[in-house]
């Protein structure tokens, strides 16, 4: 009978987390929680992925450009299960201004649609975003202003 060591290792991406962890310990590795509000951005990392639960999420880490939790990250992850998340997905890729035609039509056009969006806007644009409070805990993203990146 296997361990459940043995099932951590085949169920866990280990690779991807020893990674992980050494780019936590090359970003600083102290991790401060990010209050809501305003913030001048920049995008980090744009990826489809799977969720915790299976499901496809559109996962966006922003990085915080100056003041008190400069060089933090602000994670925005949408699941893609419902007409809803989808929705808010594309709502929210089009807000960042790409120059993109955001529009899903199966889930292999859209991840090649987000490295697109990714790639149109990593190192020429950065973002003002609001960050708030939202319903039954959940945190709202808004992109209130598109700069070019300097």
């Amino acid at each position: 009978m296997a361990n459940i060591w043995d099932k951590f290792d085949k169920e866990i991406d280990v690779d991807g987390l020893t990674r992980d962890a050494k780019e936590a310990a090359e970003n600083g590795g102290d991790f401060k929680e990010v209050p809501h509000g305003q913030y001048e951005v920049k995008v980090d990392k744009m990826e489809l992925k799977e969720s915790k639960k299976g499901k496809p999420m559109l996962s966006i880490w922003f990085k915080i450009l100056n003041g008190e939790y400069e060089n933090s990250l602000i994670f925005y992850n949408q699941v893609l299960s419902t007409g809803f998340g989808l929705h808010n997905a594309n709502e929210f890729l089009r807000s960042l201004d790409s120059g993109i035609d955001v529009e899903f039509k199966n889930f292999k056009q859209y991840n090649d649609l987000i490295l697109d969006v990714y790639e149109a806007i990593d190192g020429n644009a950065e973002y003002a975003i609001d960050y708030s409070e939202g319903k039954n805990g959940f945190s709202n993203y808004k992109i209130t202003d598109v700069f070019d990146a300097e």
